[in-house]
């Protein structure tokens, strides 16, 4: 009995698939944490908000990616490499399992959003409610052209970024730079994922923006929107947004981000460009500067 339990148990926290998007949720929300008490970040204005609705953002991505490979299995029974990542593909998980799972992780989003409670409750329902119609069959964001674009950056993005600022404010004003900038990473992200699995998206019939664009077209547009974030950020900084210690930090970080280059992407997998060598530096990179900057405040 202890065995099938420890083997469903290791199932399930691989369909969460949560070493792929732990190192981008969390900075995302905290920086928007950082960024609602900006200049007046006091470590007394810090409460018990902060791990809410860290984990409230944790578990709502979790869902997500819970459904998606839920619902992805068929599609990534075609391919090995694909197959072997998919907790449900590879039969390490039934979807039964998986949709109770999943159902329970929803919940207990659910309710640390309902206790975070204002605006933070309505975003975070958003975010598991996109989470559900992205990969849902009888809807499947995913598989329209655009849209399966517009949601994983609010998704993925904008949406988890405003949790954790509307925990602390609820005036945005200039803070929509950021919230632009997070989302056009996002937007990036979804774009070489479809590049990455382009002829099996359009082998299994899903004609996402992609397969629609073409692979150059695809390629252009990802360096828009790299492009795209890195001046949002920047006019954040311009602003005064940031901390003036931070830019010097960030400077001295960017060359190791450049030096150490991996192999594989986030996921593991082999590279398709050469921005797919640098993802895992610069997620270090943003984690470590997110952080500096939030332990910094509750320091100060």
């Amino acid at each position: 009995m202890s065995s099938t339990l420890r083997a469903r148990t290791t199932g399930l926290l691989r369909l969460s698939r949560w070493k792929e998007h732990l190192p981008s949720t969390v900075p995302a929300t905290l920086l928007g944490v950082n960024m609602a008490l900006g200049a007046r970040f006091e470590s007394s204005e810090l409460d018990w908000h902060v791990p809410v609705i860290v984990v409230a953002n944790v578990l709502a991505v979790t869902f997500a990616f819970m459904v998606n490979d839920i619902e992805d299995a068929p599609d990534d029974a075609r391919d090995l490499s694909r197959g072997s990542l998919n907790a449900v593909t590879s039969g390490a998980v039934t979807p039964r399992d998986g949709w109770r799972a999943s159902a329970v992780v929803a919940a207990l989003a659910l309710a640390l959003f309902a206790w975070a409670g204002g605006a933070a409750l309505a975003v975070g329902a958003t975010v598991i409610g996109l989470g559900f119609l992205y990969s849902w069959r009888r809807v499947r964001l995913k598989a329209i052209p655009v849209v399966d674009l517009l949601a994983h950056l609010l998704m993925l993005g904008v949406l988890l970024f405003l949790t954790g600022y509307f925990t602390y404010d609820r005036s945005l004003g200039r803070m929509w730079l950021a919230a632009a900038g997070v989302g056009l990473l996002s937007a990036y992200g979804q774009l070489y994922n479809q590049l990455r699995d382009y002829h099996m998206d359009r082998a299994a019939g899903l004609w996402n923006t992609a397969s629609v664009l073409g692979q150059r077209t695809t390629r252009r547009l990802m360096v828009v929107c790299l492009w795209g974030a890195a001046g949002s950020l920047a006019a954040t900084v311009l602003l005064g947004l940031w901390p003036l210690w931070l830019v010097p930090v960030t400077l001295a970080m960017v060359p190791l981000m450049i030096v150490f280059r991996s192999r594989t992407d986030l996921r593991g997998t082999q590279t398709v460009d050469a921005s797919g060598r640098v993802q895992f530096s610069a997620m270090v990179f943003a984690n470590a500067i997110i952080l500096l900057w939030f332990f910094e405040s509750v320091m100060h």
